[in-house]
């Protein structure tokens, strides 16, 4: 298994973007960013930091269920 990248907000920003999470608003240093599907919308909320903490990072990439292979590939 792979070991969790370094990831800046604005990189996570981008991969999200790819897999059609598109900005819904800013409050201070937090972005939340949404995804709409056919019956179900999930929120997500990035800290803009220069450095995602390891732990928030698993709780970003397991709500949005997106494997860790695949976060590495778009990175």
């Amino acid at each position: 298994m792979a070991r969790l990248p370094v990831v800046s907000a604005e990189e996570l920003i981008r991969v999200l973007r790819k897999l059609d999470y598109r900005k819904v608003r800013q409050r201070g240093s937090h972005i939340v960013l949404q995804k709409k599907e056919e019956r179900k919308t999930t929120t997500v909320v990035i800290p803009n930091y220069s450095e995602i903490a390891k732990g928030t990072l698993k709780s970003i990439l397991r709500k949005t269920n997106i494997e860790l292979e695949t976060l590495i590939k778009l990175l």
